[in-house]
């Protein structure tokens, strides 16, 4: 059985590592590849820190239930980060992208149910 704070903790770590995808694209511009530069990129260091909070959560999560359950619920970053793109990026979302989202939530929601 699966605890319902682990599932919370897993969709707010979802969540918070979809904004670490965020800030890792806009740590993007102008990147170099030398210790210096990736010292100072600030979006990039904010971007691993977030990343590092998510996985956190997920590893708390796991105590309060089955990986097979748990695990399903990460895919929602991918919705998170289609979302995200789409208001701060100003990417667009196509069909492809909507049907992608639907798939994506129903498959959850199926493990959900059926855990």
């Amino acid at each position: 059985m699966v605890e319902i704070w682990a599932v919370s903790l897993v969709i707010i770590g979802t969540f918070i590592g979809a904004f670490g995808s965020l800030y890792l694209k806009k740590s993007s511009d102008g990147f170099k590849f030398n210790i210096i530069s990736i010292i100072k990129n600030r979006q990039l260091i904010f971007a691993l820190l977030l990343y590092g909070i998510s996985a956190i959560l997920y590893i708390i999560a796991l105590s309060g239930g089955e990986l097979s359950i748990i695990y399903p619920f990460v895919s929602l970053g991918y919705v998170w980060a289609t979302l995200l793109s789409a208001y701060s990026l100003k990417e667009k979302i196509t069909n492809k992208k909507i049907i992608s989202v639907a798939v994506i939530v129903m498959g959850v929601a199926l493990v959900g149910l059926g855990g």
